[in-house]
């Protein structure tokens, strides 16, 4: 059987930053990156549908190893996608892919201290086996084969297309056809303006409305900084000023929501038409950041909107007609094509099932270290984002992370390390607390966080550099040991049972 030191699984923008921090900062160990498709980039290879772009500003998005040297600060997804090719080509990672690997079940030995990693063969038409020290789950957190929709009444009559973005044909005409985009979210937003450049009309059909912010797909003052100043540096300084810019909205955001919930409705209503109902489309229940914002570049869904090439309907569905959709109010919706952006199937570890000592292992039972390791579950560590900020900044840092565990485990013989929950009044917790339907229907697969670090999961990329750069790891929670420990254990147990 194959082995390797450290498997990471998934070859999206997670996976390939992992790599390329492996290779800098531990470059004795051998390393291979399973991945499912066909080709790397994950969701920026995954989503083809009109208009699909970031909808976090790309000197955050982007690696900190790596700067972002395009123009647009918001950028498409063929951009990013040619933007983690070449991360990859640079950083030598090509050879370290192997595609059509979709790991299926991971089973680990205390008495070797490896993992034994189950997968399906694409190319080859079989199950194989691989071993590794350290899996590193880099999988997203979402289903890959499935998006979430509901059904309607009334599915079946309708004449046209009913298309979901996470699947979108390529050769879907749109052009001069009267759409409907059923959905509020970023995936609407981005669709609903893009596609109302050649639609006869395009109607966003939610539910309730969203906070939106409109911010410049260009960023003039990071492109005046990166003319006069090394690259690198200029990335660096940008970078911190809008990590900087999101901590604080944030926080005003908890601390004086009234206020930030104005701004947002402020900045909405001077980019409108004068008497539109911001009050009834674009002003939420909830306060900012209870749900995560949608961006719009250059205002581009409130031109839409102003130039009449969209109507925005807030109302319930109450069926699909032949012609297109009937709403709770009565009105007819008339659609040669409805879009299904009504959101991810969220999902932990791709459903790897996992397996410690024989034992099977129910992640989501545990608690979260670092939103990053499972209690009880030794060499394991998974990547997630944040909800508040750009997805690669915790990514980053938890690739570093690892790296420090990988490296202090070779410097002190160590062969594992566990994080080990032994406080029986740790109280359990949602993983995330968005009250957005899509994590509230599917917290129940995600592991718990406490009240108290190591277990609770930050959203704040300052305090998390603090615990990842620079906490110790021996921290009394992580637990390391080796051959030499185990045997004194194993010595000390068949003493207690002799007496």
């Amino acid at each position: 059987m194959e082995y390797v030191d450290v498997l990471i699984v998934g070859a999206g923008i997670s996976g390939i930053g992992a790599a390329w921090h492996l290779k800098k900062r531990c470059p004795g160990k051998t390393l291979a990156i399973f991945e499912a498709r066909d080709a790397l980039g994950g969701t920026w290879d995954l989503f083809r549908y009109p208009g699909v772009r970031s909808d976090s500003d790309m000197f955050t998005l982007g690696y900190a190893f790596r700067p972002w040297t395009e123009a647009k600060a918001i950028a498409d997804g063929p951009s990013i996608l040619k933007y983690l090719e070449e991360t990859v080509a640079e950083g030598g990672l090509a050879g370290d892919i192997r595609y059509r690997r979709k790991v299926v079940r991971a089973s680990w030995d205390s008495g070797s201290s490896r993992w034994t990693v189950e997968f399906r063969d694409r190319d080859a038409g079989r199950d194989d086996r691989i071993a590794c020290t350290f899996l590193f789950l880099c999988t997203g957190y979402y289903n890959y084969e499935q998006g979430w929709r509901p059904k309607w009444q009334g599915e079946e009559s309708f004449a046209g297309a009913i298309v979901h973005p996470q699947f979108w044909p390529a050769e879907l005409d749109y052009a001069g056809k009267k759409v409907v985009v059923i959905g509020s979210g970023a995936t609407a937003m981005t669709l609903v303006p893009a596609m109302a450049r050649t639609a006869a009309r395009v109607t966003m059909l939610q539910r309730s409305p969203t906070y939106v912010v409109s911010m410049p797909a260009e960023d003039r003052m990071a492109n005046r900084v990166r003319k006069v100043l090394p690259a690198r540096l200029a990335y660096a300084l940008v970078r911190w000023r809008n990590i900087l810019f999101q901590l604080w909205f944030f926080r005003l955001t908890r601390r004086r929501p009234e206020q930030a919930k104005k701004a947002i409705l402020d900045m909405a209503r001077a980019q409108l038409p004068a008497g539109y109902p911001i009050e009834r489309h674009f002003t939420p229940t909830y306060n900012p950041w209870d749900q995560r914002l949608c961006l719009i570049p250059d205002a581009d869904l409130f031109e839409a909107i102003r130039a009449g090439k969209v109507e925005v309907v807030t109302d319930r569905i109450d069926c699909f007609t032949p012609t297109g959709i009937r709403v709770g109010s009565g009105q007819e919706l008339p659609a040669d094509i409805i879009v299904t952006a009504t959101g991810l199937d969220l999902q932990l570890a791709s459903d790897i099932e996992i397996e410690v000592d024989g034992e099977r292992g129910d992640l989501a039972a545990g608690f979260s270290y670092k939103a990053m390791m499972y209690s009880g579950v030794p060499n394991l560590a998974s990547t997630f984002g944040y909800t508040n900020a750009s997805w690669t900044l915790k990514a980053d840092l938890t690739a570093e992370y690892v790296c420090r565990l990988i490296n202090h485990m070779e410097r002190k013989g160590f062969t594992e390390c566990r994080p080990v929950l032994d406080d029986p009044e740790m109280a359990p917790q949602p993983w995330l607390d968005f009250t957005s339907g899509y994590v509230q229907r599917a917290m129940h697969r995600f592991p718990k966080q406490g009240p108290k670090a190591p277990w609770r999961v930050h959203q704040n990329y300052a305090l998390d550099v603090l615990s990842f750069r620079f906490s110790p790891l021996e921290d009394g929670v992580m637990r390391f040991s080796g051959p030499a420990k185990r045997v004194a254990k194993k010595v000390a147990e068949r003493a207690l049972e002799r007496a």
